[in-house]
């Protein structure tokens, strides 16, 4: 299997491949690949990130910046199975994990503090998933999470084969679910930012955040 994490901070992974289960299958029955978005940026200085249109606190990780990336790496064929790491996203339990644990490849996309452009989610992503309803300022802690759990299934990283599969686990409702975050460009491969986001109505942008949230949360919970 081969895993391909693209981070800002590639070094944050060592810990991890030098512990089991990652350990025991690195070079045999798992491939990983780490690739920092700063090596391919189409920006300046090795810019990712920027402001969120419609004002607010954090940076988002900009579309354009994470494209390239995925370009760089994959040419004009992208990968089967991408995916954001969101809290919005599907909850991730052990029957997600042992789904991902089936790919012959997977790619993880991380991102940090207030997270990616959504147009990143919707459409360079096939998956977006969760491991928990919280906010983190190191987003490669849930690809550490996926990484973790699928290596443990594969052949040899455990003693007992039978041992990765003992336990069985439950995911709780989330709530209040955050809204989509856009940065620039407004316009990128025809995905558009909404344009209540441009207007500088911080009335009408409040209005549309509280919406979204609700359609977010609702959706999970239908």
């Amino acid at each position: 299997m081969q895993i391909d994490v693209f981070t800002l901070v590639p070094h944050a992974f060592a810990w991890l491949t030098e512990q089991r289960p990652v350990a025991a299958v690195l070079g045999t029955t798992l491939e990983l690949r780490l690739v920092n978005y700063r090596d391919t940026t189409p920006l300046r200085a090795g810019q990712v990130d920027d402001e969120p249109y419609g004002g607010g606190a954090g940076m988002v990780l900009r579309v354009d910046v994470v494209a390239a990336a995925l370009d760089a790496v994959y040419g004009t064929t992208p990968p089967a199975r991408v995916i954001a790491f969101t809290p919005q996203g599907r909850a991730l339990d052990q029957a997600l994990v042992e789904e991902l644990a089936g790919e012959e490849r997977l790619t993880l996309l991380s991102a940090r503090f207030e997270g990616f452009d959504d147009r990143v989610v919707e459409h360079l992503a096939t998956d977006a998933v969760s491991v928990g309803p919280y906010v983190l300022s190191n987003g490669d802690l849930p690809a550490m999470v996926v990484i973790d759990a699928v290596a443990r299934l594969l052949p040899g990283a455990l003693g007992a084969a039978e041992s990765a599969r003992e336990e069985t686990f439950s995911a709780e409702l989330q709530r209040g679910l955050e809204y989509p975050h856009y940065t620039r460009p407004a316009e990128f491969r025809g995905w558009q930012v909404p344009d209540v986001l441009l207007s500088g109505d911080h009335g009408r942008i409040a209005a549309w955040r509280l919406e979204q949230s609700r359609r977010r949360s609702g959706a999970l919970r239908s």
